[in-house]
């Protein structure tokens, strides 16, 4: 049986190329033990960064790119899953060591797959992809530090992207007030109809300032990294908590021990990339439950695998709101 799926290949030096190809199921990899007809997949930074090979993702070649997947299970070695199974796949070394989500089949290691609550749909999950799961780790990391709902919100820095605005929508369910950050003062709207109850300007988190500044969050969840995130760790409240899990604004943090033994602040780091089965499985179940899926479908829009490349351009650029699903049989 032959498919569609967009192929990374090395060239000369440490440059490669990307591009649709036909495969056929000879081509999937060996070692994978569970094989699913793909529906959808979605398109994250990391994604763009492999798309446009401006990022050091993948880690061998050739390579079929997409960190998420959602699909049918047609055979299965592990008696985890059987045919028939809807399961979602991703991180866990998808498009980065292990073939990816980019393609119309795929086998892949049944460790790479839970399965999906029949509470959502493909179409749904990767409205969800791994932007959602992200920020649901984070909800989930926020509340075992004992961060409750109060009268003092909590940020999310870059509100507008794709963790961000699952971020804004999953603590405004939970009761929070929730200040969404952003450069983009067009999206006030926007993000006021996902639950956020103040819009602050990324320029007034990126500003430098002291080490510990007046209390006033409750804590937040980071995209951001670099100033931003020094800043709102100096602003978090006592026994507030922080997620911190991106660096679009940079990489390095230059902070004191201050906010942690002057104000109990918790710093959480927070990873999808090999999140342990439970933990993933109990993320799924409060998606679910706490998500709006109309608002969900709002948020997003579903484009065929054709025009990945103009699309990863677009999501680099800063042009994209919310979620980008990925059609890969259109």
């Amino acid at each position: 049986m032959t498919f569609q799926a967009l192929v990374a290949r090395a060239s000369e030096g440490s440059s490669y190329t990307v591009a649709l190809e036909t495969l056929d199921d000879g081509a999937l990899p060996r070692e994978g033990n569970v094989t699913i007809d793909v529906a959808y997949s979605s398109l994250n930074y990391k994604d763009a960064l492999a798309v446009t090979a401006r990022g050091r993702i993948i880690r061998r070649f050739p390579m079929i790119l997409g960190i998420d997947l959602a699909g049918t299970v047609t055979a299965s070695d592990d008696d985890c899953y059987k045919p028939g199974d809807r399961v979602v796949g991703m991180a866990q070394g998808l498009g980065e060591t292990d073939w990816g989500g980019y393609t119309q089949r795929e086998r892949v290691q049944a460790n790479a797959l839970v399965p999906l609550p029949d509470a959502i749909s493909f179409e749904q999950a990767m409205q969800i992809g791994t932007a959602g799961f992200t920020a649901m780790l984070c909800v989930l990391a926020l509340e075992q530090a004992g961060v409750e709902p109060s009268e003092r919100e909590l940020v999310v820095t870059g509100a507008a992207g794709g963790v961000g605005s699952l971020a804004v929508m999953l603590l405004a369910k939970r009761g929070h007030r929730v200040a969404a950050s952003t450069g983009r003062p067009e999206l006030e709207s926007y993000l006021r109809d996902l639950g956020a109850t103040s819009i602050v300007s990324r320029d007034e988190l990126a500003k430098a300032g002291g080490p510990l500044q007046s209390e006033r969050w409750a804590g937040g969840v980071d995209t951001v990294g670099g100033q931003t995130l020094t800043t709102l760790f100096a602003q978090t409240a006592y026994e507030g908590a922080i997620a911190c899990c991106g660096m679009a604004g940079g990489h390095e943090l230059h902070t004191t021990v201050w906010p942690l033994i002057l104000r109990n602040v918790s710093l959480l780091g927070v990873s999808s990339i090999h999140t342990a089965f439970p933990k993933r499985v109990a993320a799924w179940s409060r998606l679910a439950s706490d998500l709006d899926f109309a608002k969900l479908a709002e948020l997003s829009r579903t484009e065929p695998l054709s025009r990945i490349r103009e699309l990863a351009e677009e999501l680099l650029a800063n042009r994209v709101r919310g979620r980008i699903v990925i059609d890969v049989n259109a």
